[in-house]
């Protein structure tokens, strides 16, 4: 079994940008794409907030570009899943279907996946008025009628983020009472562009993949009626699962469920284990947050490998 020096596991702009520097530095990265390859992006349609695209750029075909520059430079990106990975070994046993991989230090990337409500209308709506991250989304939002699903923090958070943009924002609750904090609440009470509507239920999203989304289906939660209201974009803030399965058992996680990273660094508490991207970030969850800190995991695993050597 040949011994590879790093792999990289995720194929978001962490993990790609991990790729390019790991690949830059002559380490010959492999990067396991997963079955998703390039992440959240590829469900977003127009990317606006990424430096270098004064005009925007299409998400999917940002990552076909992040994924072209890291091969340039000599990494190795295969479209397949990563089964397993042995860290109570050294070198690191990491196995792909049939196929076994040794490797002196690993990069994860593997991100954190939006919590989604699996109703009628939302794979196919996804992008196209549908949206899982207001701090992406929302400039196009501009003096429209939108609604943000959730009671919590985060849907608090985004619904205030959004009334920098939107005419109007109502919060779509299924229980009578708010779950997020006193303060969260209290701030989005305060904010004349909020409005609430609890007790509902979202059961479809409404419209089609060419024109987009225009409206969302409603199941009252206490008389089961149904209605149809209309809508400019709905935001679901429900929260995220970060993607630790394969590591669930033997790295370090924070009370959220994040990879804990230490001090200002990519390191795990294993050695030669990195982190990087949304499956160690709780808090900014952006594209360029992201590729920044897939750079510092190619920056931390190289000065790990040259300190083994």
């Amino acid at each position: 079994m040949e011994n590879k020096k790093v792999i990289i596991i995720g194929s978001g702009p962490a993990g790609l940008t991990a790729a390019i520097y790991a690949a830059r530095a002559n380490l010959s990265p492999i990067v396991f794409e997963g079955f998703q390859a390039g992440g959240q992006l590829t469900m977003t349609t127009d990317v606006e907030n990424f430096p270098g695209f004064p005009e925007g750029v299409m998400g999917p075909d940002l990552m076909d570009m992040l994924r072209n520059q890291a091969k340039r430079f000599g990494a190795e990106c295969i479209l397949k899943n990563v089964d397993s990975v042995i860290t109570d070994k050294y070198p690191y046993i990491v196995s792909v279907g049939e196929e076994k991989y040794s490797t002196d230090s690993i990069i994860i990337a593997t991100g954190a996946s939006a919590k989604l409500l699996n109703i009628d209308g939302e794979s196919i709506l996804m992008g196209r008025g549908l949206s899982t991250c207001a701090t992406c989304d929302g400039f196009f939002y501009k003096d429209k009628n939108i609604h943000v699903i959730g009671g919590g923090d985060s849907a608090m958070e985004e619904a205030i983020f959004l009334t920098k943009f939107a005419k109007s924002v109502t919060i779509i609750h299924r229980r009578n009472k708010l779950r997020a904090s006193k303060i969260m609440i209290d701030r989005a009470k305060k904010n004349k562009k909020i409005k609430f509507l609890l007790e509902k239920t979202p059961i479809e999203f409404l419209g089609d993949h060419s024109s987009g989304l225009n409206g969302i289906k409603l199941k009252d939660i206490n008389n089961n009626q149904i209605e149809d209201i209309q809508t400019d974009g709905v935001f679901i803030a429900i929260g995220h699962n970060p993607n630790i399965d394969l590591f669930k058992d033997t790295i370090q996680i924070d009370e959220n469920g994040y990879i804990k990273t230490q001090d200002k660094t990519s390191k795990t508490n294993l050695k030669g284990i990195f982190a990087c991207g949304d499956v160690q970030d709780s808090i900014y969850r952006q594209a360029i947050t992201a590729a920044g800190s897939g750079c510092m995991a190619a920056i931390d695993a190289e000065r790990y490998l040259e300190d083994i050597a």
